[in-house]
């Protein structure tokens, strides 16, 4: 789904997931690959052309991939205003419960707030309810949806998500791409250097919308260099086959 979504960007157009493309994100066309499009075909997380050569994502593939990318919600939806609030107090003798539970909310841009307490701007209330109904863990959590009544935001996005450090890893990064371009590598070389980089970074990126972050926030400014960097190296890879 990240491979579509990169690929094709925010419209959804069809990809053809060929030998061209598929190494740049470390794939290979396997049987591994063709049973896990087969998965997502029937999950109606991504759909096939009429000529069964080529894939998109839907909507219910987007956001689940939201669910491990945050990022990419807010530049597609505004963000509603609300808070999500999460508190869970597990018994440290059920501490497997509590990491699977960590685990599983990973990509859902939570940020500590205090202990126990987790807050998040996504709309991931329905989502943690499916996680947990019917479970043991579910009796040791409570939801709240909220507004921000007062006090300065910037310094609860700071203290919460620590910021200025995701901030640092993105220059860091763009620092690396300016390198990669620059070199003698071959186009598709890059690319998938670049692609891999850019994926780490957004697997840290909590995804907070422009009225926390700015519209000014490093993380945007990545996206769109990504985009246009990808557009670039990626017909110069098709020219080069």
């Amino acid at each position: 789904m990240l491979l579509l979504f990169l690929i094709g960007e925010k419209t959804h157009p069809y990809i053809v997931l060929d030998t061209g493309i598929l190494p740049i994100f470390n794939l290979t066309y396997n049987h591994k690959t063709k049973g896990t499009i087969s998965g997502m075909l029937k999950g109606d997380l991504i759909s096939r052309s009429a000529d069964h050569h080529a894939y998109r994502l839907t909507e219910k593939g987007y956001d689940e991939l939201c669910l491990e990318f945050p990022f990419f919600r807010f530049v597609k939806h505004e963000w509603d205003g609300l808070w999500r609030v999460i508190s869970y107090e597990i018994p440290e003798k059920k501490r497997d419960m509590r990491d699977r539970l960590r685990r599983s909310m990973k990509g859902w841009g939570l940020g500590p707030w205090h202990r126990s307490f987790w807050i998040t701007p996504h709309p991931i209330i329905e989502n943690l309810r499916t996680l947990v109904y019917g479970r043991e863990e579910e009796k040791y959590i409570h939801a709240f949806e909220s507004t921000h009544i007062f006090g300065k935001r910037e310094d609860l996005v700071e203290k919460v998500w620590s910021i200025s450090e995701i901030e640092k890893k993105y220059r860091g990064a763009l620092s690396q791409w300016h390198e990669l371009l620059s070199s003698e590598k071959k186009p598709k070389e890059k690319l998938t250097q670049i692609t891999d980089l850019y994926i780490d970074l957004i697997r840290d990126d909590p995804g907070l919308p422009k009225s926390l972050v700015t519209h000014r926030w490093i993380g945007f400014e990545a996206f769109f260099l990504f985009k246009e960097i990808k557009r670039i190296l990626y017909q110069s890879t098709l020219l080069s086959v």
